[in-house]
């Protein structure tokens, strides 16, 4: 199992944030999908601009504290989870992935694909929140 986590603190309030990051209608500022489809109030698809579609599950949603998944693909299966934390107009993200690959030869590089997956996110979500970031940690 691969875990992947990174926590980023944006000078902005976390209603901006979350209404960013939870509107799955609004997912033009992602610079990796092709489309987001959703299924039903629990369950949608993104599908990235190569094709791969990713199945999620929300497990959790708790306004303005979390946010998490099932995700499934042809690749990979685990959660998602997305904690959010304010403190004045400050918003800490603090995101883990954990997966599985289902393919042996990708084993060695789902964590190196999380990381890069995660960093892209967020360089993506600062464009589009248009605020400054305060801290940037990564875990392997």
């Amino acid at each position: 199992m691969a875990i992947a986590n990174m926590k980023v603190t944006f000078l902005c309030p976390i209603e901006k944030v979350w209404n960013k990051v939870t509107d799955l209608n609004d997912f033009f500022w992602r610079s990796d999908l092709q489309n987001i489809k959703i299924i039903d109030e629990k369950n949608f698809l993104e599908i990235t601009k190569d094709g791969i579609e990713t199945h999620f599950k929300v497990t959790e949603f708790v306004k303005y504290q979390c946010w998490s998944f099932e995700i499934e693909n042809e690749n990979i299966k685990g959660t998602w989870i997305g904690k959010f934390y304010s403190q004045e107009d400050k918003t800490t993200l603090d995101f883990t992935e954990s997966v599985v690959s289902k393919k042996l030869i990708f084993r060695p590089f789902v964590g190196l694909y999380l990381r890069k997956q995660q960093k892209l996110y967020f360089r993506d979500l600062k464009r589009a929140l248009n605020c400054e970031e305060a801290s940037f940690i990564q875990k392997p």
